[in-house]
């Protein structure tokens, strides 16, 4: 039968964009649903500050009458300028297990991003590298931590039969609490008092001064990741809207600063992994009841992720880094986690990774971000 390509630009089919994923992965005990409430926030181009300054169109693929995949068509200027390249991008791509759905989802994207003299296309992004970003190709076997992606096994058969070729891989390294090593855990406390004598100090965020702690964090995070493969500098508007999503659930234990002479040189954060609550929320739906389950059970998760840990060029290679994670290892044995996930970290981040690894960190999922030349 043919295949439809529609842009979702209705109320309802925006609606239907963002609920295909849950018909498609019904009965898939490791998938978790978006929150309905993020999931719209991310998608609206009133609510989503990246569409200040670039844009993006969503797509419905439909047979017979029903949907069948989806995909997003990426123009992020800000990206292209910090960078000085010349790059389309695309996202949100969910698919039945049908090549040619696929493909004409993506002959939508490539057309789309010629039209605007792109070189090439990498994906998925959904719609930058501060969201989600990946296309998992390896560790089905347990459900996403929070904010990771999760995908079928064949949308990367999909992907290479297309054309895409690896850009980049991100890795997720899981630390068993009871793994750590010991040797690597007393060496991050040692370093902790080295630093307090050289004048740094590590302390956890203010919520009492949230607003003003978010904008010094900002600076930190955007010459932090400066030299990092894909990274894209967060405005003001779009870090204030990942603040105030995490600050939701955020354990102010798990967000810490690094300071020196006052000034914000490191920044980490952990959250609880609330996938392990949201997994059961129907279609992602937080209202009208599942919000007291998330408030109530939040801080009783088994695991916990941690999003970002970073410090800036001057101060790296001082132990830093290691009493963040000295400091994440001892909540997690004060309040019992089983773990905690070290993700994304670049293929080529080869400080991270051997952090992560010296703390007997296993590299259990692997996401990968593909690209194709179109022009």
């Amino acid at each position: 039968m043919e295949i439809i390509i529609k842009k979702a630009e209705t109320t309802a089919e925006i609606k239907h964009f963002i609920n295909f994923p849950h018909d498609l992965y019904r009965g898939d005990s490791n998938y978790v649903p978006m929150l309905f409430m993020s999931a719209e926030e991310l998608t609206s181009k009133k609510k989503n500050p990246f569409f200040l300054h670039s844009e993006a169109d969503n797509f419905l693929a439909y047979r017979d009458g029903k949907v069948v995949g989806r995909i997003s068509a990426i123009r992020n200027n800000n990206y292209n300028e910090f960078h000085g390249s010349n790059i389309g991008f695309w996202g949100f791509y969910d698919v039945i297990d049908d090549f040619e759905v696929s493909k004409a989802l993506f002959d939508t994207v490539v057309q789309w991003n010629r039209n605007f003299n792109f070189d090439s296309v990498i994906g998925p992004v959904n719609y930058t590298t501060n969201d989600t970003a990946g296309l998992l190709i390896d560790g089905f076997d347990s459900p996403p931590i929070m904010d990771m992606t999760y995908n079928k096994p064949y949308y990367k058969d999909h992907c290479i039969k297309y054309g895409f070729y690896k850009e980049m891989d991100l890795f997720a390294y899981m630390i068993y609490t009871e793994k750590v090593s010991d040797k690597a855990f007393r060496l991050a406390n040692i370093i902790k008092e080295r630093l307090k004598s050289r004048g740094i100090t590590i302390r956890k965020v203010r919520m009492n001064d949230f607003t003003n702690e978010v904008m010094k964090i900002k600076e930190v995070y955007n010459k932090a990741w400066e030299k990092n493969w894909g990274f894209v500098p967060a405005t003001e508007e779009e870090f204030r809207m990942i603040a105030r999503n995490f600050k939701m659930i955020a354990n102010p234990e798990m967000v810490l600063i690094a300071e020196h002479d006052g000034n914000f040189i490191g920044f980490s954060l952990a959250v609880p992994n609330i996938n392990e609550i949201t997994i059961k929320f129907k279609n992602g739906k937080l209202f009208p009841f599942n919000i007291f389950k998330l408030l109530l059970k939040k801080h009783k998760t088994k695991y916990a992720r941690i999003v970002t840990l970073g410090v800036v060029d001057k101060y790296r290679k001082m132990g830093i880094e290691a009493a963040f994670y000295a400091h994440f290892i001892e909540f997690a044995k004060k309040t019992k986690l089983i773990g905690g996930e070290a993700s994304w970290i670049l293929e080529n981040n080869d400080n991270m990774r051997l952090a992560a690894e010296n703390l007997n960190g296993e590299k259990y999922k692997t996401y990968r971000l593909f690209a194709k030349k179109i022009n």
